[in-house]
């Protein structure tokens, strides 16, 4: 005779499936590249890396206010970053 029913069952893998979707944690950017804190020899790669950084967080704020789908973010993003180069 079984200590649960296959409705105690269900109802206790939809909590562990709630619990465990609840506990995990949104995914992250990359943080901004400080130069100030590389060594000399690589702060002007840090500083390109920081601009560079700069111009894609610029772009995805773009994207948001546009309100492009997840589907079509890189496309935009990447257009966005093409125009970008462009203009300079």
């Amino acid at each position: 005779m079984s200590l649960f029913t296959e409705a105690h069952l269900k109802q206790v893998m939809i909590a562990v499936a709630a619990v465990a979707l609840l506990s995990t944690s949104p995914a992250r950017s990359q943080p901004l590249v400080d130069p100030s804190k590389v060594a000399p020899e690589y702060r002007e790669a840090a500083e390109k890396r920081r601009a560079e950084q700069l111009r894609q967080r610029e772009c995805a704020q773009k994207a948001d206010l546009v309100k492009v789908l997840p589907r079509d973010r890189a496309d935009f993003v990447n257009r966005c970053l093409d125009a970008m180069a462009a203009k300079q």
